[in-house]
């Protein structure tokens, strides 16, 4: 059987989120876990970390890598990040729906295509998404 080393990693730095929806771990790992599954990555599990005075961690482990959030709730930023192995589960669409919750004023945002030899860096398709 031949395995395939291909990959896509999604990171965005997002500013001017709205403090609270940046503060809670648990609405943030709630919608994390909602954005996995919108792209069809399979969780294999959720770590949570809210800190004092302010800010929150959330990691969700996918059977096809990981995705991750990194909140500064007081400066309105987070830093997010989707990286999926194969072809099958894109990174993208979990990135989209993390931004159409978060609701960002600007986002900055690249995309690594990750085992195929040297790493190529892509500007990734940003698309608006409204949540039902």
């Amino acid at each position: 059987m031949e395995y395939s080393t291909f990959g896509r990693h999604v990171a965005v730095d997002t500013w001017g989120v709205d403090f609270d929806l940046l503060n809670s771990a648990e609405f943030l790992q709630n919608h994390m876990v909602e954005a996995a599954e919108a792209c069809g990555a399979t969780v294999l599990s959720v770590q949570a970390k809210q800190f004092d005075p302010q800010g929150a961690t959330v990691l969700v482990l996918l059977s096809e890598s990981h995705l991750s959030i990194h909140t500064y709730p007081e400066r309105g930023f987070a830093a997010l990040d989707c990286y999926t192995c194969g072809e099958t589960v894109d990174p993208q669409l979990a990135i989209d729906y993390m931004l159409a919750v978060l609701k960002p004023k600007s986002a900055y945002a690249k995309k690594l295509v990750r085992g195929m030899g040297e790493l190529q860096v892509e500007e990734p398709k940003m698309k608006q998404i409204e949540l039902v």
